[in-house]
């Protein structure tokens, strides 16, 4: 008779913290108070679903959002070591950075190059013998990559 009492009112109880925690104004049934908690969980599903979502589509935008590939030049005892390295893949920029190294009569003698799913460029280069007296620097090197970048940027873009 004991145990009755107490599994009424431990349902009780409960009934009554589900009431507030669903906010709930049933006082009709027990049936109508689990509905309503029913239909609560179901909302916040909905709102849980929702949130989700929007979580993707901002870590997306985020992960769309690069800004220009990094670039790293040192000068090194055999030459210059160039590093070009951008999260996602970049289409048609290795051309511009070979225009680049063109111009800069800057002779490849080692490159490592990836342009699947992020873009990494590390390549050696020296200067060419040539005519051009132009002196070559870190500087110089780095000035007019970054240049061939920001020109590949604003093709890429249209």
């Amino acid at each position: 008779m004991v145990s009755k009492v107490h599994k009424r009112t431990a349902i009780y109880r409960n009934l009554q913290l589900l009431r507030s925690i669903t906010y709930s104004h049933s006082h009709h049934s027990k049936a109508s108070e689990l509905l309503d908690a029913s239909e609560y969980i179901q909302g916040l599903k909905k709102k849980l679903q929702e949130l989700n979502q929007l979580t993707v589509a901002t870590a997306r935008k985020i992960v769309d959002y690069d800004p220009m590939p990094k670039l790293k030049v040192e000068a090194k005892e055999e030459g210059f070591l160039i590093k070009v390295l951008s999260q996602r893949s970049c289409q048609g920029l290795l051309v511009f950075i070979l225009e680049a190294f063109e111009e800069l009569g800057l002779d490849v003698l080692q490159a490592r190059v990836s342009c699947a799913d992020n873009f990494c460029l590390e390549a050696v280069g020296n200067k060419e013998n040539n005519e051009d007296t132009r002196p070559l620097d870190a500087h110089l090197i780095e000035q007019v990559v970054s240049q061939a970048i920001q020109n590949w940027r604003e093709v890429s873009q249209i």
